[in-house]
């Protein structure tokens, strides 16, 4: 029975139908000249040994070499085309999958990006290698056909070869399928180690581990090594083995065909054309090659295949009524993090979210917003839970803003209105209550100047986020430590400038400032992934331990 991977490539094979059906008919087309030309080559030389007018056998010899070079320019072009689709779509296909995933992914992100690259890739070219091996397979048994009407006795001498050849390929492809899986797995995990190092840089070099960091990171160095140095003594197995199997075939049958002649059977024409079907018969010995791209193929496609099954929340099926914004954990426990959470923030108001390090404060938040779904418990929005509520409806009520947001887009303003209907006001607008209207003005093309070519820093970055988040115009705004790198001065009046834009949100903010709780009409004190308390920042400040979350005192 077929696997997912299985399935998954024959999806690949017949995505560019038309495209398919062309490089199906050019093959044909390769195929027949090739079986015919042999024959062309005997006539031709025969013709010439007789003194004969050869201009008629050496035209059709002519024309069947140019029709062989046409069919390898059109195909090579079909080929890039169809390999380029097929990568595209996988790569639509891997995407939209994480994108369903979102937090909920397992995959790391060196991984995620491998799938992406090389893995779509190699699926890809799936369509392209199985057409060239059954034009291969058609030619070999097409040339032992053609063999066996010159000289039933030169066919037979071939056919004993056959069994060799076919124990070679099937020996290559065991060998190689372990070792090219593994290879890609390896390479996934490496470059997942890789952009962890990338992303820590600045720590790395200012911790001064750079080598403790880059034996961590080459760590699965051997493993690969191993996989690889496997798949090239295989490789180089093959490469003799056929190397030896060919000319002693081409022996044989010479040695068969000498017979032939002396005895008056067979002309010097044919001989040429013996040794040429013997070359075209051995086509799938000296394809093995080919086997090793489909092997590779196929482990690529297993790795995409384990990402598009994994499972993705069921879609929503109710819509967002309308509300005042009002947010209700009931028993929330997300593994590792939040323990029988039961909170309610009220719609309206400001919440500031408050904790040591590593208390749960961003998963709390983020369960808040739904992008993350708990383990137990439910997330409730204005008396629905979140999980059953549409994702496009839920994305428009709900803003994020986070302490190091990904800016997207071709430009500055695309970058502010990403993923809203905003329009050129309303992104200014937004800039404007972000406090960064002023740096973008100065930029040279305005808020059309490529995002590539504008250098933010971490406060400016932030900034954006923040204004992105202001164009939704949620109900809901959630600032995950989004003024982390503000002055308390600018932060004052950011929180000032989205109250005036957006009145009578309910705003949750994360934040390590004792100024911005004591703004907050409500505090949430999260400790060790519970609710310690909730209330008033003036009543909370009573508490010894509540001061310590600001100070970093030991309690």
């Amino acid at each position: 029975m077929a696997g997912p991977a299985d399935r998954l490539l024959t999806t690949v094979t017949t995505l560019d139908r038309p495209r398919l059906v062309v490089l199906i008919l050019s093959a044909l087309a390769g195929t027949a000249a090739g079986l015919l030309l042999p024959g062309a080559l005997a006539a031709a030389v025969d013709a010439v040994v007789a003194g004969r007018p050869s201009l008629p056998e050496v035209s059709w010899l002519v024309v069947l070499g140019v029709t062989e070079i046409a069919v390898v320019l059109i195909g090579g072009i079909l080929t890039a085309r169809m390999t380029a689709y097929a990568t595209a779509w996988l790569r639509r296909e891997l995407t939209d999958r994480y994108l369903a995933l979102g937090t909920r992914s397992a995959f790391a992100d060196g991984d995620s990006i491998s799938r992406l690259t090389s893995d779509c890739t190699g699926a890809g070219l799936v369509a392209s290698v199985v057409v060239q091996l059954g034009s291969t397979t058609v030619i070999s048994g097409g040339s032992v056909v053609l063999l066996a009407l010159m000289d039933w006795r030169l066919a037979l001498v071939f056919l004993a070869s056959i069994p060799f050849g076919l124990m070679l390929a099937r020996t290559h492809l065991k060998n190689t399928a372990d070792d090219v899986l593994t290879y890609q797995e390896v390479s996934g995990e490496l470059a997942a180690r890789m952009i962890d190092a990338v992303a820590g840089l600045r720590t790395i070099a200012a911790s001064g581990t750079a080598d403790r960091e880059a034996e961590r990171v080459l760590r699965p160095l051997p493993k690969l090594s191993l996989a690889g140095r496997g798949m090239w003594r295989t490789q180089a197995r093959m490469v003799w083995r056929s190397g030896l199997l060919l000319p002693a075939a081409e022996l044989a049958v010479l040695v068969a065909a000498g017979f032939g002649v002396m005895e008056g059977r067979l002309t010097v024409g044919q001989v040429l054309a013996a040794l040429g079907y013997v070359a075209l018969g051995m086509g799938l010995v000296t394809q093995i090659p080919l086997l090793t791209t489909l092997s590779r193929a196929r482990s690529c496609a297993e790795r995409i295949s384990e990402v598009l099954a994994s499972p993705v929340p069921e879609p929503g099926e109710l819509g967002v009524v309308p509300g005042r914004g009002t947010l209700e954990l009931r028993g929330v426990t997300v593994e590792g993090a939040l323990r029988e959470v039961d909170l309610l923030v009220r719609g309206g108001r400001f919440t500031a979210v408050v904790g040591r390090s590593g208390a749960g404060k961003s998963v709390l938040v983020n369960v808040l917003g739904g992008l993350v779904t708990p383990d137990e418990g439910t997330a409730v929005l204005d008396g629905r839970p979140l999980e059953k509520l549409r994702p496009y409806e839920l994305r428009a009520v709900v803003g994020f803003a986070f302490e190091r947001p990904a800016l997207l887009g071709a430009t500055i303003g695309d970058a502010v209105g990403y993923g809203s209907w905003a329009g050129e006001a309303a992104v200014r607008g937004a800039c404007q209550s972000a406090q960064v209207d002023d740096l973008i003005v100065r930029l040279p093309d305005g808020y059309r100047t490529p995002l590539a070519e504008t250098p933010l820093s971490g406060g400016e970055a932030q900034r954006i986020g923040l204004a992105r988040a202001i164009a939704h115009a949620p109900r809901v705004l959630i600032l995950d430590d989004a003024t982390a790198s503000l002055d308390t001065v600018t932060e004052a009046a950011v929180e000032e400038a989205i109250e005036r834009t957006l009145p009578g949100r309910t705003r949750v903010v994360v934040t390590h400032r004792a100024a911005t709780a004591a703004r907050a009409d409500t505090v949430v004190w999260l400790e060790d992934g519970r609710v310690r308390a909730a209330g008033p920042h003036a009543e909370l400040w009573k508490n010894p331990a509540y001061q310590a979350v600001f100070t970093g005192d030991a309690q």
